[in-house]
């Protein structure tokens, strides 16, 4: 058993389900008493009622439309590709992967689905449903990060052996752990993509969890883009002397209130001299702007259209 845990969590799950050392599938249902069972390439069908859920499973949320898209599929097709298992005891399995196929067989009305049957311990169970849940395309920032977590915390690994296994950069996954420590309002923002990860990594920048509200609240309400929240931390980073008084939510709500304005003067500074300006302005009403040129006669230019 042991080698069979070594060679399967190097590779995740797809090891486990090509390892024919762990298939008990053909073995369990060759004798005559269990043919009749028995579909296409010899797997089994089993009663729904003996299979219960992966405990493992990192993945807790389930399209509710897409599910029932699949149920009618099912309903209509039958299951083309059989869920996998691993035997708990007599009659008693445990899925391993196709918990959305088993769900969705569930809302169609089936009592019996096919499945593959693999031998697994819990260990390897735990470590290759993270594995495949953080391989999966539609996954959030929130939920790859908790897998990561789980795995540091529930397997023993540290982020270097994480790395590897995940073919991931340490400093990946350290952007991802980041993003627990963000309030769970954001955090569900995240989740639910009010927000993108670039967005709620730029919010680490900020201590106070008041002030990561109403920016997280900013971004969502006026479509902020990662730039523009960029320069709000930076700018709420910056201690003016006449702010120290001032609490840093209301200092970052004046601020978004005057992105609207920044835009028209940047735009209209910049149709007037035909050239990028910086324009900057602090919620005290100090601020810069800055014109560049490159040459003595550009600045001549710039001089007259001051009037100058």
């Amino acid at each position: 058993m042991s080698s069979i845990k070594k060679s399967a969590l190097g590779r995740g799950l797809s090891a486990l389900l090509e390892n024919s050392e762990t298939d008990i599938t053909q073995s369990k249902f060759e004798t005559d008493s269990h043919r009749e069972h028995a579909v296409s390439g010899s797997v089994p069908l089993l009663k729904i009622e003996q299979i219960e859920a992966n405990p493992f499973q990192p993945r807790t949320h389930f399209e509710e439309e897409a599910l029932h898209e699949l149920s009618e599929s099912i309903r209509k097709h039958g299951i083309i590709q059989p869920v996998t298992v691993r035997k708990m005891g007599y009659d008693k399995y445990q899925l391993i992967s196709g918990e959305r196929r088993f769900r969705a067989s569930q809302l169609a009305g089936l009592t019996e689905v096919p499945a593959y049957i693999r031998i697994a311990n819990d260990q390897a169970m735990l470590e290759m449903a993270l594995v495949e849940n953080i391989q999966r395309e539609n996954l959030d920032a929130i939920e790859v990060a908790i897998s990561y977590k789980r795995l540091i915390d529930e397997c023993n690994l540290t982020q270097e052996e994480l790395s590897t296994k995940v073919s991931k950069q340490r400093s990946t996954i350290t952007n991802f752990l980041r993003l627990l420590k963000l309030p769970v309002e954001i955090q569900l923002g995240v989740r639910e993509r009010k927000i993108s990860m670039a967005h709620a990594r730029t919010l680490i920048g900020i201590e106070d969890k008041e002030t990561q509200l109403a920016l997280f609240e900013a971004i969502s309400e006026h479509d902020l883009s990662v730039r523009q929240v960029e320069e709000l931390v930076k700018t709420l980073n910056e201690k003016e002397p006449d702010e120290v008084a001032l609490p840093i939510a209301t200092k970052a709500k004046k601020i978004i209130e005057l992105q609207g304005e920044y835009k028209k003067i940047a735009g209209d500074l910049k149709s007037k001299f035909n050239k990028s300006v910086e324009f900057k302005r602090l919620s005290t009403g100090k601020g810069k702007i800055i014109i560049p040129f490159k040459s003595d006669e550009e600045l001549t230019k710039v001089l007259s259209l001051l009037g100058m």
